[in-house]
């Protein structure tokens, strides 16, 4: 492939699966380039060194001047986003992290650890009989709306409000989602809205939960405004949802390409942890993020003004052959594996993820359950990718299994 077929802005490129020989040229012949896009562009950096250093360095590289993600938006949008924790800088992002880090502590993730168990269970039971479901709409998504309904007190008859409107927010660019921008900003309207009442409720009525518990915290006397806590929640439940929905997803989709690697873990279940890491290196379920440059700086070599997009691509970086030996294999065993969702989700910038403990639960919890209960799902149609140079998402993913009767048993 040619540096000039590269197009990996175009979302259509990644329908039928992700262009990994594009970022394999970037990669080679152009680690750190600048590439026209969407009437302007931006400093792509594709490397998995280049990709540490921007997010390591704040202060060069802001997520506060044009926002964490990728669309250039009118001003008024603008503001509104800067608000949002993950478009914050230090120091104003630590003041806001120390306040909400109080909803999350382990302490507080401990204590879901059976709800989720007892919740996979009961979604293992519910397609188990049946022989075929959709993976995605059946049980990807159903552990995660679950978890962050148990976690901030929402409603579990309201949970799929929260995959509505997530869907319509970030499948705006999607065919089957037909969204037009309109209605994705409606839709973030109606999440405002619920969180809004939903902290009016929990003032009224406080209970032991993260939603109280956020609403109550204080650090050298600054508490959530109205706007913090509803950015915050939009934050959550749309990250919180669209990312381990989609790791989920991609780490069935791998077992099943790589029975081989299936049987491991089938073989030896201690291998989970380990899997966890390789599932995460290979899914890469936020594929990018953007940052602005706040001066002059140079990057992998390349000459960069201040107030130019950089965008970090972690799908390149996970796939880097200077970092990772054979990089295209999927290997539950990997050891070192120095992925870059250890950055987005965690290690090593001011952005590490707060969900990423209860993240890596879902999923070990997911695994722990499905693979003896269902050891040998298989394909059963085409799977549909979402239309995003964005999330990495699978909308849908039919598979089939033998039929098993399942009652799951109460959780110790």
């Amino acid at each position: 492939m040619q540096l000039t077929d590269v197009d990996i802005y175009n979302p259509d490129i990644y329908v039928p699966g992700v262009p990994h020989e594009m970022f394999a040229t970037l990669r080679r012949e152009a680690p750190v380039t600048y590439i026209e896009h969407d009437g302007t562009g931006s400093w792509t950096v594709t490397k998995h060194d280049d990709i540490v250093t921007v997010n390591r360095d704040a202060k060069t590289f802001s997520s506060w001047v044009g926002t964490a993600l990728l669309p250039e938006m009118p001003q008024e949008h603008l503001e509104q986003q800067r608000m949002m924790m993950l478009n914050l800088d230090p120091p104003e992002h630590t003041k806001l992290r120390l306040i909400v880090n109080k909803a999350f502590t382990p302490r507080q993730i401990q204590a879901l650890m059976s709800r989720l168990r007892e919740i996979t269970r009961d979604i293992l039971a519910n397609v188990a009989e049946r022989g075929e479901c959709d993976f995605v709409v059946d049980v990807a998504a159903e552990l995660p709306l679950q978890a962050i309904a148990e976690l901030i007190g929402v409603p579990i008859e309201d949970r799929h409000k929260v995959f509505d409107w997530s869907n319509r927010m970030i499948g705006a660019e999607d065919p089957e989602f037909q969204v037009s921008e309109e209605e994705a900003g409606l839709a973030a309207a109606e999440l405002f809205t619920y969180a809004q009442a939903l902290a009016e409720e929990k003032r009224a009525n406080p209970a032991d939960d993260i939603v109280t518990t956020l609403l109550n915290a204080e650090v050298e006397g600054h508490k959530l405004t109205d706007m913090d806590f509803n950015l915050f929640f939009m934050l959550l439940a749309v990250a919180g949802n669209e990312t381990t929905r989609n790791a989920i997803a991609h780490s069935m989709l791998a077992l099943i390409e790589h029975p081989d690697q299936r049987q491991k873990l089938l073989d030896d279940p201690t291998k989970i942890d380990s899997a966890i890491e390789e599932f995460l290196r290979w899914s890469s379920p936020v594929m990018c993020f953007r940052r602005t440059t706040t001066c002059d700086t140079v990057l992998g070599g390349q000459e960069i003004k201040a107030g130019e997009r950089v965008v970090m691509w972690h799908m390149s970086g996970n796939r880097d052959e200077t970092i990772f030996e054979d990089p295209y294999t999927f290997d539950i065993d990997r050891d070192p594996n120095l992925h870059l969702m250890q950055i987005a989700f965690g290690g090593g910038g001011p952005h590490f993820c707060l969900g990423a403990n209860l993240a890596r639960a879902e999923m070990k919890i997911m695994f722990e359950e499905l693979l003896p209960v269902l050891p040998d799902m298989e394909l059963n149609g085409e799977v549909a990718r979402l239309r995003s140079n964005f999330i990495n998402g699978i909308k849908h993913l039919p598979v089939a299994y033998t039929p098993k009767a399942y009652t799951p048993e109460p959780v110790a």
